[in-house]
């Protein structure tokens, strides 16, 4: 949001004295634009698509770390959508697990270094972004 003051002068009659002396008024406006220059908009974007990855590489990571239930629809589609994120890492580490009964924890580290290499990848962009852009 950009503040403009714009400093307006007018003539006036003396309204005390109509035959007077003209009387000059100052006043002062304030304006403000809401509109956002294109490459705020498309920091914003980029900051809100790392959001939208990380929460759903996290949900993928506390399901996968409590042994959610994979025939649970909600599971399902976290598995799927986080999935395609999660693949280019997945062979980084092995994968340890842990089964009680019917529950089987796994912890798998490839989901946070998935977290961490997007979110550099996002910083870079935005730096990219506005690499011209005076302060």
């Amino acid at each position: 949001m950009v503040d403009r003051i714009e400093k307006v002068t007018r003539t006036e009659e003396n309204s005390d004295d109509p035959g007077g002396p003209l009387v000059e008024k100052q006043t002062r406006q304030v304006h403000t634009e809401t509109s956002a220059d294109t490459k705020t908009t498309a920091q914003n974007l980029v900051w809100y698509l790392l959001g939208l990855i990380e929460v759903l590489l996290a949900f993928r990571f506390v399901l996968k770390l409590f042994g959610a239930n994979t025939a649970s629809p909600f599971v399902e589609f976290i598995y799927g959508v986080s999935g395609v994120l999660s693949a280019p890492f997945d062979s980084i580490f092995g994968v340890s697990s842990a089964k009680a009964g019917e529950t089987q924890s796994v912890f798998e580290p490839s989901i946070l270094v998935a977290a961490v290499v997007y979110a550099l990848i996002a910083w870079g962009i935005v730096k990219l972004i506005t690499i011209n852009q005076k302060d």
